[in-house]
């Protein structure tokens, strides 16, 4: 390997400093917070444009890790959610920390692995690399996840411009090639999609919580992958706060099914009641309630 040049490491130290930019504005929502005409050039027309429920083109065509020529259908045929996550496998240091924090994560769902409870899709954005290097990075990171994957369980897949171009524009996710580094400046963030290709949910951020991305699972699966305690968490307790990025308890879910349940309960009181039938006070006591619920 040939040592570094100082145009190479100001080139490095200016790649690591525009994505470390790029994360702190992805991860904060600063980017929303900052004028126009104080957006660096580099980051200009970089942003994450959400597309709740809308279909993604499942027709393009990919090339695997393996070298095969694959449809993006192919990974949505088994009824599972799929997490989608865009990377150029060259990045200097982003989108290794958007692949670092979701094995972190996901090695935290206790109980589910990508393939079997859902699917994971990664696709470089750069058409300029190739099915050799999508291999390498893959083994990288089936080295940290602490599960077995199944084959087609997580492809690392690159695209021709128009493929690319297509799939980017259908998640929203805005990027930009910078000539001066060689390489993209691009936000954080990972999508969550149906079992029939619609988008779910956004996590724009480099740490991903596994109460989240459990959630946000089930959620897209429409409770068709979960135990019966966390779908009745998600749809009773819990709600997606796109300002946070993450699922939070929702006083209103709250409340609502607490009035469910106090009504179930004075209804079940009453039937108890009716079918014990007249006895010593019980026909006063009856009286006295249902006068009560009249009044």
């Amino acid at each position: 390997m040939k040592p570094a040049t100082c145009s190479t490491r100001r080139s490095i130290a200016r790649q690591a400093a525009l994505a470390g930019a790029v994360a702190l504005m992805s991860a904060g929502g600063a980017a929303a917070q900052i004028p126009p005409d104080q957006v660096p050039e580099e980051m200009q027309g970089v942003e994450i444009v959400q597309r709740l429920d809308e279909m993604l083109p499942l027709d393009l065509t990919f090339t695997d890790h393996n070298g095969r020529e694959v449809t993006l259908q192919s990974y949505f045929n088994q009824g599972k959610p799929v997490i989608l996550t865009p990377i150029f496998y060259e990045c200097p240091m982003l989108c290794s920390l958007i692949l670092n924090g979701l094995v972190d994560g996901l090695n935290r769902v206790e109980g589910w692995t990508a393939g079997r409870e859902f699917q994971i899709v990664t696709f470089s954005f750069d058409p300029g690399e190739t099915a050799k290097l999508a291999n390498l990075k893959r083994r990288a990171y089936f080295t940290q996840y602490r599960r077995e994957v199944p084959e087609d369980g997580w492809p690392f897949l690159v695209g021709s411009e128009q493929s690319i171009a297509a799939l980017t524009d259908a998640v929203g996710f805005h990027y930009r090639y910078d000539p001066k580094t060689d390489t993209y400046a691009h936000s954080a963030s990972i999508t969550i999609i149906t079992p029939d290709g619609r988008i779910s949910r956004y996590f724009n951020d480099v740490m991903f919580q596994p109460r989240d991305l459990r959630l946000a699972l089930i959620e897209a699966s429409e409770g068709r992958i979960g135990s019966p305690i966390e779908k009745f968490l998600l749809f009773t307790c819990f709600a997606y706060d796109p300002e946070r990025g993450s699922y939070v308890a929702s006083a209103w879910k709250v409340m609502r099914s607490s009035g469910i349940v106090t009504i179930v309960v004075i209804v079940l009181g009453v039937v108890w009641l009716v079918r014990r039938g007249p006895g010593p006070d019980r026909e006063k006591k009856r009286t006295m309630l249902f006068g009560g619920l009249q009044s």
